[in-house]
């Protein structure tokens, strides 16, 4: 789905968002109350000047509209793949771009992780994964690591990975298995102004993607492991 389709279903057409290349911003009111949106588009290779670009839209809302809630649009390609983006500490960049979305969290803004389009790799990791909670439109593309590079970093044979995958969701990629995995709350499907609504009301503060990933198939061992480690604390 193209931005400017979503944000017209969810805001109407006097929405307010706005795109500078690939990075979109908004001020926008839904149901009389302001709301910050952030993302990207175009699947959006993430560098160091979207991911800073982006971490300054979310400071900015910290500093100057208090817990106002946040949504992320997420459609991205993953990191941007350069040797400029390397050489200026493209790591430190989206690192510091998941700790301003953590902020935003730790000061009271409930944050919104929406997948409209595309979301791979570290471009994904350090924006919907650490919301709130992450959804997505079904049609939506959803991975972190191919099977061949899965294989490479593993050392496991891609017909092995490959096998595991059918019955796995960990090896995966797919939307429907990143919802079993407990990764993506839900699916927005139909009227995707009750969905916001309710991602708004009921998204949970603390994270539950591992009991979620356990109650649904996905991940069987996560949640033992949290709780093991908690006890032991």
């Amino acid at each position: 789905m193209q931005w400017n389709s979503l944000v017209t279903q969810l805001f109407g057409s006097y929405h307010g968002m706005r795109a500078a290349g690939d990075f979109l911003k908004g001020e926008v009111v839904f149901e009389g109350k302001p709301l910050t949106v952030i993302g990207t588009t175009n699947h959006a290779p993430i560098g160091v000047e979207l991911a800073l670009a982006q971490a300054r839209a979310v400071l900015d809302a910290i500093a100057q509209h208090p817990g106002r809630p946040i949504l992320l649009l997420i459609d991205t390609q993953g990191q941007q793949l350069r040797r400029r983006d390397e050489l200026l500490g493209i790591n430190r960049a989206m690192a510091h771009l998941g700790a301003s979305i953590d902020l935003a969290r730790r000061r009271g803004h409930r944050v919104i992780g929406l997948v409209y389009d595309q979301a791979l790799s570290g471009g994904f990791i350090t924006s919907g994964l650490i919301a709130d909670a992450c959804y997505a439109l079904p049609d939506a593309e959803i991975r972190v690591m191919r099977i061949p590079a899965m294989a490479r970093v593993t050392k496991l044979p891609e017909d092995k990975l490959t096998a595991l995958s059918q019955s796995n969701p960990v090896f995966a990629p797919g939307v429907k298995n990143y919802v079993a995995m407990g990764g993506v709350r839900a699916l927005w499907q139909g009227d995707l102004q009750a969905a916001l609504r309710d991602a708004l009301a009921h998204t949970p503060t603390e994270d539950l993607r591992a009991r979620d990933g356990a109650e649904r198939g996905g991940r069987q061992l996560a949640a033992p492991v949290v709780q093991r480690v908690l006890d032991a604390a």
